[in-house]
C-alpha cells in the first residue's frame, strides 16, 4: 500500500474572449493522486468510461502506473489522502486504446475490465467491498468475449451495473452489452448485437445512465478502420436497464439497430472531421444533449457541438469559435489538436470539459447557466498544459450529489499508435474537484 496526499489549489482563471459572453468564473481544486504512465494517452482516453466511480463516500480511481501496472486508489470523499494498491496485473501501455474502466456495484465491489484492443475479456472483481485487492481473472458469461474493446461499466440506480464492450473490429464491429445482478453476483447477457453494423460498418458510441435509470445512447457510424469515414450522429434511449430500446419520439426499435433504422439525430457526411466516442448527458425531463465536434463542408476549421432534443426535433449549435484548421485522417490513435469533450448537467447549468491548442492544451471548463438556452463562458482549470489528455469523470458522484471530479493527467501520444518521445514515461495523476 502507498499513500500520497498533496493540496493544490487553482484559483479560476480569467475567461477569455473565447465563446459567447463574460459570466460566471468557475472554480478547481487538484488534488494529488501518484504517478502514471504518460508516453500514451491509454490513462486519458475519453472513452474510458469509468477512471473514477464513487460508491457511498468512497471514491475510486484506476490507472496505469510508470511500469504498466493496473493502479488501484481509494479515498474518503473530502479527503486529499489516497491509498494506492498496485495489483498483479500489466496492461500494453503502449497501444493507447487499451484503457482501464471500472465500477462499483451496489454491494461495494470494485469491477475492473482493462488492456483490451481486439482481445480476450480480461476481468476481475475485488476479492470483498471497498477493497482494492484483485481477484484472478474471470468471465462474465463465457460467450462473445474473445474480442474485446472498448469496455464500459455504468452502474444503475438499483446498485446493479451494465457493461458495453464492442465485439469485432473497427469498421466491422457490434455492440454488446451485458447485465450484472448484484443480489446474485452474475452477469447476464442483455444483448449479443445491440447496433448491428452487418459486417460493412461499426458504431462507435457513447452513452449515459441518468439518475431515474434510462439509458440513454448515441453513436457514429464508421464504415472502415479510417477515422474519416466517421457519418452521422444517431441516437436510441432504454427506459428497462437495455432490454428495449426507443427513438426520441418513443417508437420502439426493432434489435439490433442498423443503419436502416437508426434514428439520426443529425446528418453528417463522410470526411467531416467528425469525431467518435465523445460524452453525453440527459436534462430533468429525459431530453438527450450530445458533445462532440465536426467542421461544416464549407469550412476547413472542426468546431465543437451541441446536439439536443427539445422533446419536439434535434437542434444543433456550436459552442465557441475555433480558428485552428485540423484533419482526421488514417488509423489508430491519433494525437489531435483538441481533446474529446465531456458535458454534464443538472438538467439546467452545465459543464463542457475540453482541451485545445489554442489555449495552451490547458484543462477548459465551458460553463452555462441554462443548457440550450443561455451561452457558455469558458475558464482554463490549469496552469499548465495538458497535450494528449482528454477528460473523464465520476459519473456515479455527479448523479448522485451533482459534484464534478475530473482525472486529470498530463499524457502524450504519437501519431498513429505511436509511443511519444518526450524522455519522460510517467506524470502526476490528478482529481481535479470542480466548483460551478
Amino acid at each position: 500500500m502507498n499513500r500520497n496526499s498533496g493540496k493544490y489549489i487553482l484559483a479560476a482563471f480569467v475567461v477569455l474572449p473565447y465563446l459567447f459572453s463574460s459570466g460566471k468564473n468557475i472554480e478547481g481544486k487538484l488534488v494529488k493522486v501518484g504517478d502514471g504512465y504518460a508516453a500514451t494517452s491509454v490513462n486519458t482516453a475519453v472513452f474510458r468510461g469509468s477512471s473514477l466511480a464513487t460508491h457511498g463516500d468512497t471514491q475510486y480511481i484506476a490507472y496505469y502506473d510508470g511500469d504498466g501496472y493496473v493502479t488501484l486508489g481509494k479515498r474518503k470523499l473530502g479527503s486529499d489522502d489516497w491509498t494506492l494498491q498496485r495489483t498483479q496485473y500489466k496492461g500494453k501501455v503502449t497501444d493507447g486504446h487499451n484503457v482501464i474502466s471500472i465500477g462499483v456495484d451496489g454491494d461495494g465491489y470494485v469491477h475492473a475490465s482493462f488492456d483490451h484492443h481486439g482481445h480476450p475479456l480480461r476481468y476481475a472483481k475485488s476479492t470483498a467491498p471497498g477493497s482494492l485487492e484483485l481477484g484472478d481473472m474471470i468471465q462474465m458469461i463465457g460467450d462473445g468475449e474473445q474480442d474485446v474493446t472498448y469496455p464500459e461499466f455504468y452502474t444503475l440506480a438499483d446498485g446493479d451495473m451494465i457493461f458495453a464492450y464492442r465485439s469485432g473490429a473497427s469498421g466491422r464491429g457490434n455492440l454488446v452489452l451485458n447485465r450484472y445482478d448484484t443480489e446474485s453476483k452474475t452477469w447476464s447477457r442483455v444483448h449479443d448485437v445491440l447496433i448491428d453494423g452487418e459486417g460493412e460498418r461499426n458504431a462507435y458510441w457513447q452513452m449515459y445512465a441518468d439518475p431515474k435509470g434510462t439509458l440513454h445512447l448515441s453513436w457514429v457510424w464508421r464504415e472502415t478502420w479510417l477515422v474519416e469515414t466517421n457519418h452521422d450522429l444517431c441516437y436510441a434511449r432504454s427506459d428497462d436497464g437495455g432490454k428495449t430500446w426507443k427513438r426520441s419520439d418513443g417508437t420502439p426499435y426493432q434489435l439490433p439497430i442498423t443503419q436502416a433504422t437508426a434514428e439520426k439525430a443529425w446528418e453528417i457526411p463522410q470526411n467531416s472531421e467528425l469525431i467518435n466516442q465523445t460524452s453525453m448527458t440527459a436534462d430533468a425531463k429525459g431530453h438527450p444533449f450530445i458533445a462532440t465536434y465536426w467542421r461544416d463542408q464549407e469550412s476547413r476549421t472542426p468546431q465543437y457541438r451541441l446536439v439536443w432534443h427539445d422533446g419536439k426535433k434535434w437542434r444543433m449549435s456550436t459552442v465557441g469559435e475555433r480558428k485552428t484548421p485540423f484533419s482526421l485522417a488514417g488509423g489508430g490513435t491519433k494525437m489531435i489538436p483538441i481533446a474529446r469533450p465531456r458535458i454534464v448537467s443538472d438538467g439546467r447549468k452545465a459543464c463542457y470539459i475540453f482541451r485545445d491548442e489554442e489555449r495552451g492544451s490547458k484543462v477548459s471548463v465551458a460553463y452555462t447557466p441554462q443548457l440550450g438556452k443561455k451561452d457558455w463562458t469558458v475558464t482554463d482549470m490549469t496552469d499548465f498544459s495538458v497535450d494528449a489528455w482528454e477528460p473523464s469523470h465520476d459519473l456515479n458522484l455527479w448523479n448522485q450529489r451533482r459534484q464534478l471530479h475530473v482525472f486529470v493527467q498530463p499524457s502524450h501520444q504519437g501519431d498513429g499508435e505511436k509511443v511519444a518521445d518526450t524522455g519522460k514515461n510517467t506524470e502526476p495523476v490528478y482529481v481535479m474537484e470542480v466548483e460551478f
